[in-house]
């Protein structure tokens, strides 16, 4: 019988990456109205009427804001639902 032979871990391409978080940002467009932004942030996501209306006030004024993080997979599914509402949003890692 052989001695089974060790061989050393090696980090997995990509492995650090998917673990970092993702953010989902929502645009500004002149199509929607702000209350509905606002309406949608608080069906979606929870928010409060005051932090869904500080949200939409700062796509309004900076042309986008952050609207939740999370995993590749939560954030795919809340760019997903933004869509289905109409909204302009996208993804991107964190920093």
């Amino acid at each position: 019988m052989t001695a089974p032979v060790m061989v050393p871990e090696t980090e997995v391409a990509g492995s650090v990456d998917y673990a970092r978080p993702w953010k989902v940002i929502v645009w500004d467009d002149p199509i929607n109205l702000m209350s509905y932004v606002a309406f949608v942030f608080q069906k979606l996501f929870g928010y409060s009427k005051e932090k869904a209306h500080r949200l939409m006030m700062e796509v309004h004024i900076d042309g986008k804001a952050v609207v939740s993080s999370g995993t590749r997979e939560k954030a795919e599914f809340d760019v997903f639902r933004l869509h289905e509402h109409g909204l302009w949003a996208t993804m991107e890692k964190d920093e």
